[in-house]
């Protein structure tokens, strides 16, 4: 990985609707090779996918919760069984298995309080967990899709 491919990186980061014709011009490549470069990084899974980000908010999912799981289980079975549960339920946005106090981590997206007790009610239906603990977001003091790429 060199300095162009963090730049059109960075750029793909920023916009992900920019034209081939305006990377290779910000990036200071003719179209071919940035192109090759492009499929490089898509083919080696460094682009992973090219998304829209929405507006919860405007999309009236408006309350971010996040969830601390503890659990006593740790067999691959019970795992699996959670990953299963938490990619059937659209509201888990992101899902963590962490080391420390806590097990899991989970962030929620929903409407409103009513939302989130009903998805919780599925939550502790899926069984396992020795506590289940949730943090409301006040306020978004941050937040970012892009990756640091100072490190590459």
């Amino acid at each position: 990985m060199d300095s162009f491919d963090r730049h059109i990186l960075s750029l793909l980061q920023e916009d992900g609707s920019l034209s081939l014709a305006e990377i290779s011009e910000q990036i200071g490549l003719s179209q071919t090779p940035c192109w090759r470069r492009i499929q490089q990084l898509e083919n080696n899974g460094v682009i992973r996918k090219r998304v829209a980000l929405l507006d919860s908010e405007k999309l009236n999912v408006g309350l971010t919760v996040f969830v601390s799981l503890k659990t006593n289980q740790h067999t691959p079975e019970w795992a699996e069984s959670v990953k299963v549960f938490a990619n059937s339920s659209p509201e888990i946005v992101e899902f963590y298995r962490l080391s420390g106090e806590t097990d899991y981590l989970m962030k929620v997206l929903v409407p409103d309080m009513k939302a989130y007790d009903e998805f919780y009610q599925k939550l502790i239906r899926q069984a396992g967990f020795s506590d289940v603990s949730s943090s409301f977001a006040m306020e978004q003091m941050k937040y970012s899709t892009e990756i640091p790429l100072t490190y590459s």
